[in-house]
């Protein structure tokens, strides 16, 4: 995959970057017309999926941030 494509796929919000990787995973059911074209489905897949990953493991380290500084003050 190239730099652009990676950074295209950093500054995408969550909905987006999961809406495309949907897209993305139907267009790789559906049978890309040559292998060339699946594995660039599956390399923007690989990175679709790991920002969407990014995104929750930031919203989880926010929900939890607040039970930590209550532990801490205890």
């Amino acid at each position: 995959m190239t730099d652009e494509s990676t950074r295209d796929v950093a500054s995408l919000s969550f909905e987006k970057a999961r809406d495309e990787l949907i897209r993305v995973v139907s267009e790789l059911e559906q049978g890309a017309p040559t292998l060339e074209e699946s594995l660039a489905l599956w390399e923007r897949g690989e990175a679709l999926a790991s920002r969407c990953e990014q995104w929750l493991l930031g919203a989880k380290q926010r929900l939890d941030a607040p039970s930590r500084d209550d532990e801490a003050t205890s």
